[in-house]
């Protein structure tokens, strides 16, 4: 099943706003129904493929078969930028300009993509690796000169090799996640990777957007788990990793990692894999502010144990009742202070143990129990937020979200910081928003801060979170937070990664794209500028 695609997820989960809330947001923020309705998908002006005839016969030969390289509107359309909330207003305006692929590209093998490549690279044709479609910054949207196709990896899907022994697992990089966790389940293991875009994004795009899932607290990162890849160029294939560690010269695995096809097309990707847990129990527990919530989660992670799910909501986040989405307007969350989840998974030796002793630390540090009720209510809406920004969007809202890291000293500030520049730069546009804020991945040193921003659309929603976005990125520089901790650096953090970078940081990785794309056809413009 394909995505909505003006929007998130599946069509048949979308649900519209309760009334209390449409209410609370006209009352609160002055949000006003819309007035135009969404265009609808056989109504868009879909041009003409531009594929060249010659390119079109060389990608099918290569391909194996003429389906495999679709040109029909409704599969461009599909395949035509992300889904942040800029690229969501366009779609839902009929605005596919700079976005449209000429084509959509079906491999099934490295080698047919290794074929596709090198004739893309031989026609002209740029190409943009597309997984899930889940991007939400700018990562499918790439600035070629001319002409394009999406590499739509959706064959690629299959478990490759499961090593009981080593726990190790080698997965295709179009497997979208829930296939994955199915197929390892088959097995007895786990990845344990479940970030929001869980069931919609992809093995491969995990990896090349450096992903972090919601139990990243137990887990680890998704590029902690990988041991190594394989990545498919213009000029060849990059093998990364014969071992779980090494001493032979630099990791080429964390070069591959966080790349964005920029460099190259990731085939495989090996995963160390752990049991399927046999207990899970999350619970919620309350702190009077977020900087008390703050401490007692450095305390977890700093000193142990640490959790599998280790998330704090601040204030307002919690007043609003977002820490549950699926519990908005329901009338059953009046609560005061921080909401905390904490979640454990494993043997259930190992889960008493853990919680046991992570409760008695909570507590310490001036939290109460709420019980399991608030956990088990997270778990269950814990993919549901994409689908709430969707009915803010109809209901005439704007809703978005941007996130950061830094470490635990710096944290206070780069919290004020980055929810101070969003809300005089929104504020000042007329559209004063409400700014939420969790921090749901914790580190020894430090942590992230995720930023859920609710505004009215007002009369140019994009322009006005495209000043609110900068303000935001500034901010965090100045504050020595990092521009992206999960989302990734797309065409929207893009300038603000450089900078992160440095100069000499840019250029060796403009000498790495020249070696392994020297005609820049791989997804121009995202991570680096392009030519």
């Amino acid at each position: 099943m394909d995505m909505l695609w003006s929007g998130w997820g599946d069509p048949e989960r979308a649900a519209p706003l309760p009334d209390a809330v449409t209410g609370l947001l006209r009352d609160l923020l002055g949000v006003k129904p819309r007035e135009t309705a969404t265009v609808a998908l056989e109504d868009l002006t879909v041009p003409a493929s531009p594929l060249a005839p010659e390119a079109h016969r060389a990608l099918a030969a290569a391909l194996g078969d003429e389906d495999h390289v679709r040109t029909d509107a409704g599969t461009r359309v599909r395949h035509t930028r992300g889904k942040s909330t800029p690229d969501l207003l366009r779609m839902r305006g009929g605005d596919l300009a700079a976005a449209l692929p000429a084509a959509v590209l079906l491999p099934a093998t490295h080698d047919e993509v290794r074929a596709v490549l090198r004739l893309c690279a031989e026609h002209g044709l740029a190409v943009v690796p597309f997984g899930g479609g889940t991007s939400v910054v700018g990562g499918l949207a790439p600035q070629a000169r001319g002409t394009f196709a999406a590499l739509d990896l959706r064959r690629m899907n299959r478990l490759l090799d499961l090593d009981p022994v080593s726990r190790t697992a080698t997965l295709q990089p179009g497997l979208r996640a829930p296939q994955a966790e199915a197929l390892l389940a088959g097995h007895g293991f786990t990845l344990g990777h479940f970030p929001q875009s869980y069931e919609w994004a992809t093995i491969g795009g995990f990896a090349a957007t450096r992903s972090s899932g919601q139990a990243s607290a137990g887990y680890g990162r998704f590029d902690e788990m990988v041991l190594s890849l394989t990545l498919a160029t213009p000029e060849g294939t990059l093998d990364t990793g014969r071992a779980p560690r090494s001493a032979a010269g630099p990791d080429l695995r964390q070069l591959v990692l966080g790349s964005e096809g920029a460099f190259g097309v990731i085939t495989s990707v090996t995963v160390r894999v752990r049991p399927v847990p046999r207990t899970r129990v999350y619970e919620g527990w309350s702190f009077p502010t977020f900087d008390a919530g703050t401490a007692a989660l450095r305390r977890l992670a700093q000193d142990g144990p640490r959790p599998t799910v280790l998330r704090l909501s601040d204030e307002t986040e919690t007043l609003v009742g977002l820490a549950h989405p699926e519990a908005i307007g329901s009338g059953e969350l009046k609560a005061d202070g921080c909401t905390a989840v904490a979640g454990y998974e494993g043997t259930e030796e190992d889960t008493a143990y853990r919680r046991e002793r992570a409760s008695a630390v909570l507590r310490e540090c001036g939290g109460t129990p709420l019980g399991e009720e608030p956990g088990r209510r997270w778990a269950h809406g814990r993919y549901a937020a994409p689908y709430l920004r969707d009915a803010l969007l109809d209901a005439g809202a704007f809703a978005e979200t941007l996130e950061t890291a830094t470490f635990w000293s710096g944290l206070p500030g780069l919290y004020t910081a980055v929810r101070d520049a969003l809300t005089a730069t929104l504020t000042d546009a007329g559209t004063p928003p409400l700014v939420m804020c969790h921090i749901s991945h914790v580190y020894e040193n430090g942590a992230s801060l995720y930023f859920t921003v609710v505004s009215a659309q007002g009369e140019d929603p994009v322009a006005h979170w495209t000043r609110a976005k900068h303000a935001a990125n500034e901010a965090i520089l100045a504050a020595g937070g990092t521009i992206s901790h999960h989302h990734g650096v797309g065409t929207d953090h893009r300038d603000w990664y450089l900078r992160e970078v440095g100069p000499l940081g840019a250029e060796a990785l403009r000498a790495v794209k020249s070696r392994l794309d020297p005609g820049g056809v791989l997804n121009p413009g995202v991570l680096l500028p392009s030519d």
